[in-house]
């Protein structure tokens, strides 16, 4: 049996519990480090304490999965925020060398994430500063992305950017950005040196234009300086990385996706969260988790069914004007789901139309389809997230030796992105005082109780009306918050013979 370790960018469902049961599902014993050495939300884990974990429990295993931001600042959000040293920091990042000379057979996946210049002015996954400054902070990204690609005539809007705002912010701004960016090119340095078998650097949240755009140009010019491709990813992603570095991990050999839109362009719709059309990402996905489109449905290992917008992402639904028009037909993409899952081919549904849900005409849709004979659905948070962890799932789906774990995780993702982040998300909202989108404050409690109250009866008639005869058990435990906002939620779910 393989003994896989876990370090995630922190302890969400979807960064934790996915990927361990993305690993279990193929027979892998996970291993993930004490709770107080990951991150809550906004506050480090203790690094010290992952150190003393990692070097404990490297000699034993054979695969480590590590996110750079949780083992060397305390976890992906805190990343973002804390004052820590580049030289605190990379003598962190030195025990992959020791525990790679204590057990010199130890695969180590790595990923980073570029740091992300969040779309909206959130002041607890960002810098404090960022509720009033975000505005500004990611118009001085935009026009130096843009001066350093158009040339001069991009200057004028660069220093407005610089004027309004404060200096000591722009430059507490712009040195967290370079601390991390030196981060990520020593961990280029250690996949070099063959301590990190195979690293992916990702893009949360980005756009065409910004500074993360500039980050991504500088470490491709690194990897190419290096000659590192065949060990290295860069693209836009983030919390699904740990599912594809364990889908690489755990099935090392190439295998073939063939990809299906629900429209004939598909792969040239345009996304909000990303800076590349759907097509160029879901190659991107692919080659991270080690795979590659097939040229011919004969030819693949799996199929990837993609819901793609007719034209580009929309963040409110139902939207005739972009999502849903005439450039895809959804009854035929449901034929053709059917089709494939009536042959018997693996199938992995991605559902990237909206950002942060399901697309809830084509989930209506698809209920009258067997959906339990689904190898992966996911229509969570960005396409990337979505894309990512359904090429995982449908990478492995041909490894499977525990149904009940398979059907947990697809279960889970059904009740998550499909019930929660497409319905009752915006039904609990709407329970609620004008609740702040970033802290819920002294509401979180009222929140948890319009969620226990919604959800509950949906997931046992889920269950009912797909499961029922998988001649499976479900126990569902208290649905709750994640954080103290309603963006994420956990929907304690056991699946077993």
């Amino acid at each position: 049996m393989t003994r896989l370790l876990l370090v995630p960018p922190d302890t969400r469902p979807v960064t934790l519990s996915l990927p361990t049961l993305l690993a279990q599902m193929v027979g892998a014993e996970v291993g993930v480090p004490p709770q107080k050495a990951l991150p809550f939300f906004f506050t480090p884990g203790d690094t010290g304490k992952l150190r003393q974990w990692l070097l404990k429990m490297a000699p034993s295993s054979d695969v480590l999965v590590v996110c750079l931001e949780t083992l060397t600042l305390g976890g992906m959000i805190p990343a973002r925020r804390v004052t820590d040293s580049l030289a605190e920091v990379l003598a962190r990042l030195e025990v992959l060398n020791e525990i790679k000379t204590l057990n010199p057979l130890l695969k180590i996946y790595a990923f980073g994430v570029v740091v992300r210049v969040a779309h909206d002015n959130d002041p607890h996954e960002e810098k404090p500063y960022y509720g009033e400054w975000g505005h500004w902070l990611r118009a001085y990204g935009v026009a130096a992305d843009r001066l350093s690609r158009h040339g001069e005539g991009e200057r004028p809007a660069l220093e407005q950017a610089r004027a309004a705002l404060p200096p000591d912010i722009l430059s507490d701004w712009l040195g967290t950005r370079k601390r991390n960016h030196a981060l990520h090119l020593a961990a280029l340095e250690l996949a070099k040196s063959g301590v990190i078998e195979h690293l992916c650097l990702t893009l949360d949240d980005t756009a065409e234009y910004g500074l993360a755009a500039l980050d991504r140009r500088a470490l491709e010019g690194q990897t190419d300086a290096l000659e590192l491709w065949s060990k290295v990813d860069i693209y836009p992603g983030a919390d699904e990385v740990p599912c594809a570095l364990i889908a690489r991990a755990l099935s090392p050999a190439s295998q073939r996706a063939y990809v299906i839109y629900s429209g004939l362009g598909g792969q040239n719709a345009e996304l909000i969260y990303e800076d590349r059309l759907a097509g160029e990402l879901i190659r991107a996905h692919l080659r991270a988790a080690g795979c590659r489109i097939a040229d011919t449905p004969a030819e693949a290992d799996f199929v990837l069914m993609v819901n793609t917008p007719g034209k580009r992402q929309a963040n409110r639904q139902p939207d005739f004007a972009s999502v849903d028009t005439a450039e895809r037909h959804l009854p035929a993409f449901v034929d053709r789901l059917t089709e494939e899952l009536a042959a018997g081919r693996r199938v992995a549904l991605a559902d990237i139309a909206y950002p942060n849900g399901a697309e809830r005409r084509l989930w209506a849709m698809l209920q009258g389809l067997p959906l339990a004979k689904l190898a992966s659905y996911s229509a969570w948070n960005t396409a990337g997230n979505t894309l990512g962890s359904a090429v995982a799932f449908g990478k492995l789906s041909g490894n499977i030796v525990s149904r009940a774990v398979q059907v947990q995780a697809l279960f889970s993702q059904m009740v998550d992105d499909a019930l929660y982040q497409a319905s009752v998300r915006s039904e609990v909202r709407g329970k609620l005082d004008a609740p702040s989108p970033y802290d819920l404050g002294v509401q979180r409690a009222d929140a948890e109780q319009h969620l226990q109250a919604s959800i509950t009866p949906q997931i046992w008639a889920l269950w009912e009306r797909h499961f029922a005869d998988s001649g499976l058990k479900l126990d569902v435990g208290a649905a709750h918050l994640a954080w103290p906002r309603l963006f994420t939620g956990v929907f304690p779910l056991t699946v077993s013979e």
